[in-house]
């Protein structure tokens, strides 16, 4: 059993990405091609947004948007400690100091009644000058934007949505790519929308922003490229990436349904056993990762290896919270200091998900979960 079965998916699409390929080796425009340009005109339309910026990874696609915004040293920027280390790295990459706000304990997503309370002290502290919120609408989940977009406004604040695990979910009408100034997406090959090696895209309706993101991906590009009027980084989405992720594209608000039919399935089957995910009413997450929470971390080892004796892939995301990582410990935080993230980090782990798992496979993982 495979954790994300991308074998089944090409089977699908196999001969479509083919000639999406040929097509561009025909034409041998293998740096920003027009398929570059299809891809962000039809992303963009889906979303509902203006903008849509490819870029070479979801790690630049954060990098990018907070280049733009002149984020740097002195700059507070308010994120999640129970995450992937991208979404932290990028602050202090610039200089600035990511500043961490504890998670709610039903979503995994930031807490915002705790995320105005760290404002609130940030600015009374008066050594940083608050800057950013980066959310993360973690495993396929929206974060809570209508109240932090309140926030945001009260307090002055910009709102990039990290949408690396959750391009296709959705809040009422609203998809993510939607919220805050800018947003920011992955197609690493496991996102639910993901290509055959690395890319990314940037969301916004703010012309300005968009203009300086198709400036900064191309070495602060002027009006030709030897006119270098910023500072940027090459964070070109190939070609070829975009032809791949324009076919999957044709399947993938059907995947979408395949995935919350997944979901639904495991949840029926593990009601009463463990703590299967929370999805609060009007959301929609895309399930990027199905993830459980045990009573213990010794609960969650014996369910792991009876798993594994049964040829049954799992992961844990995430084993350490950011805040205890060695990278960040000239920040100054301690164990303790965020301990709904330290406690989840105990006791979750994820169970194979993708859109081609059927009953039997569920059945066959959830009767050796008790």
């Amino acid at each position: 059993m495979q954790f994300i079965d991308l074998h089944k998916q090409q089977e699908r699409i196999r001969t479509g990405v083919h000639q999406r390929i040929q097509t561009v080796m025909d034409h041998g425009k293998y740096i920003m091609g027009p398929e570059v340009q299809e891809l962000e005109k039809t992303l963009a339309e889906f979303v509902g947004i203006k903008h849509c910026v490819g870029c070479s990874s979801g790690t630049d696609a954060l990098l990018m948007t907070l280049m733009a915004w002149e984020v740097g040293p002195g700059d507070a920027v308010f994120t999640t400690p129970f995450t992937f280390i991208s979404t932290a790295e990028v602050i202090q990459l610039l200089g600035a100091t990511p500043v961490f706000v504890d998670i709610d304990e039903k979503t995994f997503n930031i807490d915002p009644v705790k995320l105005e309370k760290v404002v609130k002290n940030t600015i009374d502290a008066g050594e940083l000058n608050h800057k950013a919120v980066i959310t993360v609408d973690l495993f396929g989940l929206p974060a809570d934007y209508p109240s932090i977009e309140t926030i945001a406004k009260k307090y002055n604040l910009l709102v990039l949505e990290d949408a690396a695990q959750s391009f296709g979910a959705s809040i009422g009408m609203r998809k993510t790519g939607s919220f805050g100034d800018a947003a920011a997406t992955s197609f690493f090959p496991a996102k639910p929308l993901g290509c055959y090696g690395d890319g990314g895209a940037i969301f916004t309706d703010n012309d300005d922003l968009a203009e300086k993101l198709h400036s900064i991906r191309i070495h602060g590009k002027g009006s030709h490229k030897y006119d270098n009027i910023r500072v940027g980084i090459n964070g070109r989405l190939d070609t070829l990436q975009a032809a791949i992720l324009l076919e999957k594209f044709s399947i993938f608000p059907e995947e979408v349904d395949l995935r919350n039919n997944v979901a639904s399935l495991y949840n029926e089957k593990l009601h009463n056993k463990v703590q299967s995910p929370f999805v609060p009413d009007g959301y929609t997450s895309v399930w990027a990762i199905y993830s459980i929470l045990t009573d213990s971390e010794k609960h969650r080892t014996e369910i792991q290896e009876r798993l594994k004796g049964k040829n049954i892939p799992t992961a844990i995301y995430y084993p350490l919270p950011l805040h205890l990582q060695t990278a960040f410990m000239g920040l100054g935080f301690q164990e303790g200091d965020f301990p709904i993230s330290e406690d989840i980090s105990q006791r979750i782990f994820s169970l194979p998900m993708h859109p081609y798992l059927d009953k039997a496979d569920i059945k066959t993982i959830t009767e050796l979960i008790f």
